[in-house]
């Protein structure tokens, strides 16, 4: 019965440990529960702040990435802005120029059109007086022989010749074959003459520029080269050389239209040789002007000729009177030479013949009322001689008052 009491006893106490131990343990478990708890949240704080200052870290390390990526392209800009600034004002003056340029091409583009307006006017106007000329010639021959005749006295003046004096106009001769009266004849130096005619005909040309198809300005062409040969043929038979003296074997034709002359050439280009072999030179304004600019200068060399004469004989008279008032400056100056060396004579007279006398009555203490008597200079310097005019020495001759000189 003990034994059972014992064994009761033991395994109640066994019991009673064993409730202890799991108490025990289960207080340590709810211990480890509550720590591990504790530790999980204390994890969770943890991953919180170290999540929040990663965050931190990495927005602050992103901010500064950020300024500093600021900074470089501030930096980047600076120094691109500087490297492009030079060509910025290059780019900014070529502007300045361009615009410019542009400001005076509008000018010069408006002022052109002014003048391209003023041309246009200028030629209109010129094409009416144009077709007015035309419809005045085509009135008749005296119409057109008054305005050749005007044109070729305009010529002659430009080029400097004087009417009546260097050219005469519509001078009459008598000749065989009767009276003759060329235009203008024109004076030669040396006393020779040629003449100038100025009745060729224009009606031929004038169709001519009004024709309007090529078989009218064909006709027309032929008959002016035929007006202009049958006036060369009129002007060779005239034989107008063979009426003056001392003139070229020539006549010149005058054409008042340098256009004229070309048309007709144009069509017959051996007309300038077959109005030569006639004697007949064919002249245009323009071709007139030079040969009537030789005629003017080879007056202008006989004039300075005829001047150079007149001069040397000038000079010959101006010599002759020259040498004359080189004798009368002669005399003066031997003149002046005795004068002077009577002068010193009279003065040495009276030095040693009168003056000593006079100096007496100071000796002899005579009142003289404060008058002292004047010394005489002798004359010292001389007259100068005319050397050039003569080639013999000249005289030593001295002339002057008062002093010494050369």
């Amino acid at each position: 019965m003990n034994a059972m009491l014992i064994l009761a006893v033991a395994c109640a106490l066994a019991a009673v440990g064993a409730v202890a131990f799991a108490l025990r343990e289960r207080v340590r478990a709810a211990t480890a529960v509550a720590r591990m708890e504790a530790l999980e949240a204390q994890g969770e704080l943890l991953r919180a702040q170290l999540t929040q200052s990663a965050t931190s870290v990495a927005q602050e390390i992103l901010r500064q990435n950020e300024e500093a990526q600021r900074n470089r392209e501030q930096l980047a800009q600076a120094r691109l802005e500087a490297q492009l600034k030079p060509v910025a004002d290059t780019l900014q003056k070529f502007q300045e120029q361009v615009a410019q340029v542009e400001k005076q091409r509008a000018e010069d583009s408006g002022g052109l059109k002014a003048q391209i307006q003023q041309l246009l006017q200028a030629s209109t106007a010129t094409q009416e007086e144009a077709r007015k000329l035309s419809a005045a010639l085509r009135r008749g021959a005296g119409v057109q022989g008054r305005w050749g005749e005007q044109t070729l006295r305009n010529v002659l003046e430009a080029a400097g010749l004087s009417a009546r004096y260097d050219f005469e106009e519509q001078a009459s001769t008598d000749t065989e074959e009767g009276r003759r009266r060329p235009d203008v004849t024109v004076r030669l130096p040396g006393g020779g003459v040629f003449v100038i005619d100025a009745k060729c005909s224009l009606n031929a040309f004038l169709e001519l520029q009004e024709a309007l198809d090529d078989q009218a300005r064909d006709a027309a062409g032929l008959r002016h080269v035929a007006s202009v040969k049958g006036h060369i043929n009129g002007l060779s038979a005239k034989a107008y050389w063979d009426q003056f003296d001392a003139s070229p074997d020539f006549v010149a034709m005058f054409v008042p239209l340098d256009s004229a002359l070309a048309a007709a050439l144009d069509r017959a280009p051996e007309l300038m040789n077959e109005a030569m072999d006639r004697r007949v030179v064919i002249v245009t304004p323009t071709t007139l002007f030079a040969l009537c600019k030789a005629v003017a200068y080879g007056w202008r060399v006989e004039e300075q000729a005829a001047n150079a004469q007149k001069i040397a004989e000038l000079g010959k008279e101006l010599y002759k009177r020259i040498a004359v008032m080189g004798e009368h400056a002669g005399s003066v100056g031997k003149a002046l030479s005795a004068a002077v060396e009577r002068y010193n004579r009279f003065v040495g007279s009276l030095e040693t013949q009168v003056l000593t006398q006079a100096r007496r009555f100071e000796d002899l203490k005579v009142d003289h009322q404060g008058k002292e008597i004047a010394e005489l200079p002798h004359v010292e310097l001389g007259v100068r001689p005319l050397s050039k005019l003569t080639d013999e020495p000249a005289p030593n001759v001295r002339l002057a008052a008062g002093g010494k000189g050369d």
